[in-house]
């Protein structure tokens, strides 16, 4: 079970890491697509479309490490389960917003499928905070160095 728990972990981080890196440096479009969804303050918008890539991209690097293993995967988990929230709000509101979850060139509409895709991830998520840290995490190393 470690030896799944380690590709899983590895995949998720790889998400997190191509997710966040597709946004940087595209900093407007996020915060027109995060605007878009009409649940946040504009003052919120623009610092959180600076802050989340590179959020995202920490998250993902944790886990591909395997460094806190448990705590980052239950944060993954709640990240994504306020995307699907959001994504459903939008789609309750027939709002038109688009994804954005891979930047600009992810011109996807928020949908129930985005929804799902991000329950499911989150689900993946909790799973790994579950049976965590999986092989060749740094948790182990720091554990047994101990």
């Amino acid at each position: 079970m470690a030896a799944v728990t380690l590709i899983v972990r590895v995949l998720i981080g790889a998400l997190f890491v191509a997710a966040g890196a597709a946004k940087v440096g595209h900093f407007n479009d996020l915060a027109a697509a995060i605007a878009g969804f009409r649940i946040l303050p504009e003052a919120v918008v623009g610092p959180l479309a600076v802050a989340l890539p590179f959020f995202e991209i920490g998250l993902g690097a944790y886990l591909l490490l395997g460094l806190f293993t448990r705590v980052t995967a239950v944060v993954g988990a709640i990240q994504l389960a306020i995307y699907a929230a959001a994504i459903a709000s939008a789609v309750v509101r027939h709002i038109p917003a688009t994804c954005g979850c891979f930047g600009p060139q992810d011109t996807a509409t928020a949908d129930w499928p985005h929804v799902a895709a991000d329950l499911a991830l989150a689900l993946i998520c909790a799973a790994i905070a579950w049976r965590a840290p999986g092989l060749l995490a740094l948790d182990n190393r720091l554990r047994n160095a101990s």
